[in-house]
């Protein structure tokens, strides 16, 4: 329900503010939320329809984005962020995502590196819609091979006094900056050869003579509003310093001497001719963004929107570049990490969303994908990387299919190489190496990282036991008497069937040996039961809580099977180690731990009188009833299959 409120009667004169503030009021509605009825009335009413974020920068239109790195070295986790920032944008809106080649700079082109990033996006997922290989409507796509139309382009610049002939000396040129320098100035030129005539600049061009072409910077730069960082642009405020004192000019270099063109001449004249709309690129651009305008402006020609991403860091506060090989593609690759992690963790840094899960595919991170994109310079953390590797990890082993058995091909080739084929084959047995692999990644208490990183974790199988055994898990000669019960435990495990030799079986075993120890061994569930596997046993007496005789059993058999290193829980390791080693490894385990139980009781025997004889052993035996060495009552029957 609601009301609306009306105005007081005038009784006098009223100004016309309050006159406009009362017929405000007049139309506001009030709500009453006596009862539920009114509520859901009021709430029925429309409703203003809140903006869509995403739609304020996101085109409606097909995108046309590119990637365009130089052949000067392997792609880097910046570069591999930049392709799919470019990638998503263009996917999300059914456009066409462009590979382009800028290898204008042949001094710097590394050789073998061009196909290494045609591999390596390849790798990734990122395939290009046009460019090299492919080809496209706007070939060719490799800048070295459009030279001619660069020199067309920049005709037109010359035909308008927007761009210039200098033939100044690069010692010229030196020593003009090396004296601003001494003043405090900025570098800049001061237009000498914008004095020469049509005819002398025709003659010296005739005659072969070395120059440059330059853009005449115009006295106001152009703002340009970027997609991330919003409106950004020098207006007059460059000029103006690079005039202070003595004139000087920021005219850029165009077309070099050798006749090929600069970054950003290429860059403006490649993206228009390709009918770029988005160009999405590092920050580290920015601060060119006003001159690539500005050369727009000068063609008449519209320039695209950019959206500029922020730089990465190291944790040292250093950015991470092509010479930081730990960040190289190629070397995640090698590494053994999935491209859709790899994709996944690059994503994030430095775009958010609203999931609750951060691990997505690029089939998420296209529907999710828009242009919210933090000012800040990320710091990156690979710990990230690690968990996304993981979560993606399990996903395919969910899932089964390629991914998984490729997962399971890489893992078997890194164990070879760690352990060797000898000791591959005296764990598995008959079984396949296959079959072997896919079952231990499927124990998610191991959990899967990468191939190399999973072998290691395998060593608890691959790697024999250390001979001798360390001692049992029994820290004192006082506590010895748990031995013999944990012997029997183990030993009754033994007796499940080959057939019936699975994980399910020894986890139903293990509650029944938990809940019916070996007799004689009286548990109790009082309240002083331990904190901690770590924490102290009874020192004199039979009296464990339930939780103090589990402990024991687990450790111990832990022990008798690992040696009592880290690895799966004891039920998939008895399955894994398979009947055979299981029943071997308990056997020597038992002996050893009898071993030690004799050498521990020892002296308190000797203390009651034993000399060294079997009689004399026994009689001190019978008289020492609370730590008997021989005492065997019937174990519980184990199952041989599992039970609910």
């Amino acid at each position: 329900m609601t009301r609306t409120l009306r105005s007081p009667r005038a009784t006098g004169w009223v100004c016309n503010a309050c006159r406009h503030r009362t017929s405000t009021l007049t139309t506001l509605p009030l709500r009453h939320w006596t009862s539920s009825r009114q509520s859901s009335s009021s709430a029925s009413s429309p409703k203003s329809k809140i903006p869509d974020p995403k739609a304020s920068r996101f085109p409606t239109y097909p995108a046309r984005t590119r990637f365009a790195p130089s052949p000067t070295g392997d792609l880097h986790l910046g570069s591999i962020r930049t392709a799919l920032f470019n990638y998503l944008l263009a996917k999300a809106t059914k456009g066409q995502f462009l590979l382009r080649i800028e290898d204008t700079d042949a001094k710097r082109t590394i050789p073998g590196a061009e196909d290494r990033l045609y591999r390596d996006l390849r790798w990734a997922g990122l395939d290009w819609d046009e460019g090299p290989v492919v080809g496209g409507p706007y070939g060719p796509y490799k800048q070295s091979e459009r030279l001619a139309q660069y020199q067309s382009h920049i005709q037109d610049l010359l035909k308008t006094s927007h761009a210039y002939r200098c033939f100044c000396t690069p010692e010229r040129i030196d020593e003009l900056n090396r004296r601003r320098h001494d003043k405090g100035l900025s570098p800049g030129y001061d237009r000498k050869c914008t004095h020469l005539s049509s005819a002398e600049v025709a003659e010296r061009v005739h005659k072969g003579e070395p120059h440059v072409i330059r853009f005449r910077a115009p006295e106001k730069w152009p703002r340009v509003k970027d997609l991330t960082f919003g409106w950004t642009g020098h207006g007059e405020k460059k000029s103006k310093n690079l005039h202070a004192h003595e004139p000087a000019y920021d005219d850029s270099v165009l077309i070099k001497s050798d006749g090929f063109p600069t970054y950003h001449w290429a860059n403006i004249c490649d993206d228009r001719d390709m009918k770029i709309t988005h160009v999405i690129r590092g920050s580290e651009w920015l601060s060119s963004t006003p001159l690539h305008v500005a050369l727009y402006n000068a063609l008449n020609w519209t320039p695209p929107a950019f959206v500029h991403v922020p730089l990465l860091f190291d944790t040292n506060n250093q950015k991470l570049s092509k010479r930081n090989f730990d960040s190289d593609v190629s070397s995640y690759r090698s590494n053994g990490f999935f491209p859709e992690a790899l994709l996944n963790f690059a994503a994030l840094l430095g775009w958010s969303h609203k999931e609750k899960s951060d691990c997505m595919d690029l089939d998420t991170l296209i529907s999710l994908f828009d242009l919210k994109i933090t000012k800040n310079n990320c710091v990156v953390t690979f710990k990230k990387l690690d968990f996304l590797q993981a979560q993606h990890a399990s996903r395919h082993i969910e899932a089964g299919g390629e991914k998984f058995e490729q997962m399971i091909r890489d893992t078997a080739v890194a164990v070879l190489e760690k352990y060797g084929a000898a000791a591959v084959q005296s764990f598995i047995g008959t079984r396949s190496l296959r079959d072997v692999l896919a079952q231990i990644m499927s124990i998610k208490s191991i959990g899967y990282s990468t191939a190399p990183a999973f072998a290691e974790k395998l060593a608890v199988f691959f790697e024999p036991l250390p001979s001798p055994l360390p001692p049992p898990p029994v820290l004192s000669h006082d506590q010895t008497w748990l031995l013999h019960a944990l012997r029997v435990a183990a030993s009754t495990l033994l007796l499940v069937p080959a057939e019936s030799w699975n994980q399910e079986t020894h986890r139903s075993n293990l509650l029944l040996l938990q809940e019916n120890p070996y007799p004689g061994l009286d548990t109790t569930t009082t309240t002083t039961s331990t904190d901690s596997p770590s924490s102290e046993l009874p020192a004199d007496s039979t009296v464990l809580t339930s939780k103090q005789w589990r402990i024991l059993l687990y450790h111990y058999l832990r022990w008798a099977l690992l040696a009592g290193r880290n690895g799966p829980g004891i039920p998939e390791t008895l399955e894994l180690l398979g009947p055979e080693v299981c029943r071997q490894r308990i056997q020597e385990a038992n002996q050893r731990s009898q071993e030690f139980q004799v050498e521990s009781v020892k002296p308190i025997l000797e203390e009651q009188g034993w000399k060294g004889d079997a009689d004399g052993k026994r009689r001190v035996e019978k008289a020492w009833t609370p730590h008997a060495l021989n005492a065997s009552p019937t174990p519980p029957t184990p199952s041989s299959s599992a039970s609910s």
